[in-house]
């Protein structure tokens, strides 16, 4: 095998990897959306650690590969009740990034079915 295949073979299961996580938090997310808990940072770790528990995710792939989806010690996060804010910022370690969109497509999904005004008058999926 050459190194090109073996490239190609390893960006493949880098994105199945990366799309069986990303389905794995959104499931996680959708218990709290369903139930409307707003975004904290609590709840963001609490899903990251179900997230990195999950006995299919590890099953299903190398060992190596998990290892690239956990956020690096270096990377410190608040563990408090406030909501989750990360700015402009786009570094986000993957679990975050992908709940961070469950709850932002939710939102826009609330408002667009429940009309702009409307849904501005009920609590939105970030609790604001």
């Amino acid at each position: 095998m050459n190194h090109s295949n073996e490239h190609d073979l390893a960006a493949l299961r880098f994105q199945a990897a990366a799309r069986d996580l990303e389905h794995i938090v959104r499931h996680i997310a959708s218990r709290y959306i369903a139930q409307q808990v707003p975004l904290t940072w609590r709840l963001l770790h609490a899903i990251e650690a179900e997230a990195q528990a999950d006995l299919g995710f590890a099953s299903r792939h190398d060992a190596f590969l998990l290892v690239l989806f956990q956020r690096p010690d270096n990377l410190p996060y608040p563990e408090t009740d406030d909501t989750v804010d990360f700015g402009a910022s786009n570094a986000l370690p993957a679990v975050f990034a992908f709940a961070v969109n469950a709850y932002e497509k939710a939102h826009a999904a609330s408002m667009q079915s429940a009309g702009k005004r409307t849904a501005a008058m009920r609590p939105s999926a970030w609790g604001g």
